[in-house]
């Protein structure tokens, strides 16, 4: 739960790799003619208000008992896109980050520095292809 509301806040791609047009459509009152190139907003479609309460809120429990998975089959959640162009690292990825975090989180305790609350974290992403952040995370860490 924890993994998917970080995804949906922060993907790590923002925008999707861009898709091209085959037949003319209409969306919201535009037409959008063949050969166009479209881009997916990913970071937009996880901070949709019409799709998510409280939308700017980290929420893992919102993915309790909630069927949306992040691996392209539902489009409110596309972290690693979806179809044809899905990120061919997607499996891989997520393993990485689940046994990564279950390992962090086995080892260790995680305290913040001295004098710090959690207000103070700052979460601002720097600006690029690819999401990251702009400022680094300071915690203390206690061995088991």
């Amino acid at each position: 739960m924890v993994i998917k509301e970080t995804w949906r806040l922060h993907p790590p791609a923002p925008l999707l790799v861009p898709r091209e047009v085959i037949s003319e459509f209409e969306i919201n009152g535009y037409k959008i003619q063949p050969k166009t190139l479209l881009h997916v907003n990913a970071w937009a479609i996880g901070r949709d208000p019409d799709t998510w309460k409280d939308p700017e809120v980290f929420f893992p429990e919102r993915f309790m008992d909630n069927d949306i998975d992040a691996k392209g089959q539902n489009f409110e959640l596309l972290p690693f896109g979806s179809g044809r162009r899905i990120c061919p690292g997607m499996y891989m990825g997520t393993t990485m980050v689940e046994f990564g975090l279950a390992n962090m989180l086995y080892q260790f305790d995680w305290k913040l520095p001295e004098g710090m609350v959690v207000e103070d974290i700052d979460m601002e992403e720097a600006p690029g292809l690819t999401v990251g952040k702009k400022n680094e995370l300071l915690l203390v860490l206690v061995k088991y």
